[in-house]
């Protein structure tokens, strides 16, 4: 099996939390894993559309289904949201660094 590059994979990671729906489903399983119907329930939309958000969430390696009889569980897998902070940590802290220079420059001229 070949294996995806690091940045195929974070493609998709963005790509997935790119819908509000789905970053809400995250955030639902972020909690305890939960069967496809209750995660489905909040949104306003039918159980099609739901599982086509979930299924995306799935291919990006965010959700791992287990079939249990009737019921599908999910659960969140963060490996693919730790590998999305890892790369932009560094971005977050040079802002960090330019705002708090800035802060530093205004304070100096009260």
């Amino acid at each position: 099996m070949v294996e995806r590059s690091r940045t195929a994979l974070l493609d998709d990671t963005y790509a997935s939390l790119s819908h509000p729906v789905r970053r809400e489903m995250v955030e639902i399983l972020s909690e305890t894993p939960q069967r496809v119907t209750d995660v489905a329930a909040p949104f306003d939309i039918s159980l099609a559309a739901a599982s086509k958000h979930i299924r995306m969430l799935e291919r990006a390696g965010l959700v791992e289904r287990r079939i249990s009889g009737r019921d599908h569980l999910l659960s969140l897998r963060a490996e693919p949201l730790e590998a999305a902070a890892d790369w932009i940590d560094p971005y977050r802290r040079f802002w960090e660094s330019k705002l708090d220079r800035l802060e530093e420059h205004f304070g100096r001229e009260r």
